[in-house]
């Protein structure tokens, strides 16, 4: 069945939008949880393939492919018909986990795990491009908490669900056990998702020389980040000449995309509203504060407060509860009162106490007080993330939101991978010193009180974006703003 566009250029919300969105955000969520997963099941992975000096290319793959891929799969979703790319990104993913079940050796599952990571770009991409064009950002606060949850359940089960998967099935169904979910996630997307076409389409032309430039630039990047302070210095000539090469890739891509007929990432989104670069700020800023908080929040509390390594997961869950709540909140009240600004400005404001608050751990703090610090953070998550996703939806015209989406997706992901290259790079310099015992244990908390002090002063910058936001009309009520050609347009059938 036809569904009919808005004045906004969005379709109107179908009444069976919740189960149409389960289909979509089961994908998400396949996506989040393999590169959580398949970390828990390396020990494993090494001890029967061997490879311990290429193990990092598991995960750096996985990383790299999905980083490179997700503006590339966001730009298709604008050129053809959306389901069908989310779709096939779902496919690719899937026999991409077949494969790297049925690995034969190390070199590879780091083959098989690029083609994954590519697969799993698209789902993300796809995902968020989809849910832009199917609820009016006016509308989108309604299922914010939906959102939110499957993106906490990402964070929180894929160490848990790759720990129990590997310890009583084997490291190869951390892989295999994509396979039923997915098909099921493929066939609920089949059945029920019906996408409102962007309007009539010219002769689709794929920016290849974009594509080129900008795999190139984010590939040093994510390289630099990776390296720097554990196979080699900051001040290396390796990673110096990475950066060196990202950033003039990054100004090749630039020029070209200008003269682009049908850019990659076009240029216009940044400068159609300077809502978009804002949210991107939020985005990345949010990623690095994200990053760091679930990745060394375990690890002290494992060796400075004694955790077990499965305890230490299930203690996050006052962030990931403040995080559901907090979205919750701020999706119902947009949603009734069409004013969002306070919240990226709350919640950036929240990063900040919450990460200074995490910075004065040390080798006396109780676990309550880390449990009362952590959901300050989750509480800033919450008002933050998905709100600046909608921000910068809001923000661009309806025919450019795969592309949209699929920035959106990568600032988050370089965010991230900076911010973990700095914090490894921190933490690893703070423990030299600790050779064993009380020593050790020092050394941890004085290394995590590094890096979330680092992480405050990083979310400071989030914090100054979100004031400069300008609240624009969400689009989706009668009133709202639109652009101009998303104004004009008509009604437009299915895809």
């Amino acid at each position: 069945m036809s569904s009919p566009a808005s004045p906004a250029g969005t379709a109107e919300v179908p009444k069976n939008i919740r189960w149409v969105l389960l289909g979509i955000l089961l994908a998400l969520l396949l996506s989040m949880l393999d590169g959580l997963i398949v970390g828990t099941a390396m020990p494993t992975v090494v001890a029967d393939l061997g490879g311990l000096d290429h193990m990092a290319w598991v995960v750096t793959g996985y990383t790299l492919a999905t980083a490179c891929s997700t503006p590339v799969w966001g730009k298709l979703g604008d050129l053809f018909p959306r389901k069908t790319v989310f779709l096939t990104s779902i496919g690719l993913f899937l026999a991409a986990s077949m494969l790297c079940g049925a690995a034969p050796s190390m070199n590879w599952l780091i083959a098989f795990r690029v083609l994954q990571g590519l697969g799993a770009g698209g789902m993300a991409a796809g995902a968020f491009a989809l849910i832009g064009v199917l609820l009016p950002p006016r509308e989108r606060g309604r299922y914010q908490g939906l959102v939110a949850a499957v993106m906490a359940v990402g964070q929180l089960g894929g160490p848990l669900v790759g720990g129990f998967v590997t310890a009583h099935l084997g490291w190869r169904w951390a892989f295999y056990v994509n396979v039923p979910v997915g098909l099921v996630c493929v066939a609920w997307c089949w059945i029920t998702l019906r996408v409102p076409a962007p309007g009539p389409r010219g002769r689709a032309v794929v920016d290849w020389r974009g594509i080129a430039l900008l795999t190139g630039a984010v590939s040093a990047f994510v390289m630099a980040a990776t390296w720097a302070g554990s196979v080699y210095a900051w001040g290396s000539w390796q990673i110096v000449s990475l950066a060196v090469l990202a950033l003039a890739l990054l100004a090749a891509f630039v020029a070209t995309e200008r003269r682009a007929p049908e850019p990659l990432m076009p240029l216009r989104i940044y400068q159609g509203h300077r809502n978009f670069p804002l949210a991107a700020v939020l985005l990345t800023v949010s990623g690095v504060s994200l990053f760091g908080a679930t990745l060394y929040l375990p690890l002290y509390q494992q060796v400075v407060q004694s955790a077990s390594a499965a305890a230490s997961g299930l203690l996050l869950l006052p962030m990931m509860i403040a995080t559901l709540v907090a979205s919750n909140i701020a999706g119902k009240v947009m949603t009734a009162t069409g004013r969002y600004k306070v919240f990226p400005v709350l919640g950036s404001a929240l990063l900040v106490v919450g990460m200074g608050l995490l910075s004065t751990m040390d080798t006396g703090t109780s676990r309550f007080a880390t449990s009362a610090y952590m959901a300050v953070v989750g509480a800033g998550t919450g008002f933050t993330l998905q709100m600046a996703n909608t921000i910068a939806q809001n923000a661009v015209d309806p025919r450019d939101m795969g592309a949209a989406s699929g920035a959106t997706q990568l600032f988050r992901s370089l965010g991230g991978s900076l911010g973990v290259a700095v914090f490894a790079s921190l933490f690893t310099g703070a423990v030299a010193g600790g050779t064993g015992g009380a020593a050790h244990v020092a050394a941890v908390a004085h290394a995590t009180h590094l890096i979330f002090l680092t992480g405050a002063l990083t979310a400071l910058a989030a914090l100054v974006a979100a004031v400069f936001l300008e609240e624009v009309p969400l689009r989706g009520k009668p009133g709202a703003a639109a652009p101009a050609s998303a104004r004009t347009a008509g009604a437009a059938p299915a895809e």
